[in-house]
């Protein structure tokens, strides 16, 4: 499955009832309700003993990915678009395409 083609499958189960404000909205709340959940995984592992739960990760990364479809489809833009515009952005801070702490602060 490609990227849009996720897109396509994901946002036929947005609520048809939302305006696209309301979609945006929710598609930026979820994301960040979700990452919370992502962290909330790692939290418990590093500092509660909990064994790491990759499971449950995995699961809640899904969900991420949902809300970035969603988002995505309130800008009337494609998932792909997305991602092909964050690469273009970090191959101009790493034009070497290797992580450097300098030009992470001085950007």
């Amino acid at each position: 499955m490609t990227i849009n083609e996720y897109q396509k499958l994901a946002i036929r189960t947005i609520n048809p009832r939302l305006s696209k404000v309301e979609i945006l909205s929710n598609g930026v709340m979820g994301l960040c309700g979700e990452s919370g959940e992502v962290i909330d995984v790692v939290k418990k592992h590093l500092f509660q003993d909990h064994p790491l739960d990759r499971d449950k990760i995995i699961k809640e990364l899904g969900d991420v990915a949902w809300y970035i479809a969603e988002t995505a489809h309130a800008l009337d833009v494609d998932l792909e678009t997305v991602l092909v515009n964050n690469i273009e952005k970090l191959e101009k801070r790493y034009p070497d395409g290797k992580f450097d702490a300098e030009k992470s602060i001085n950007r």
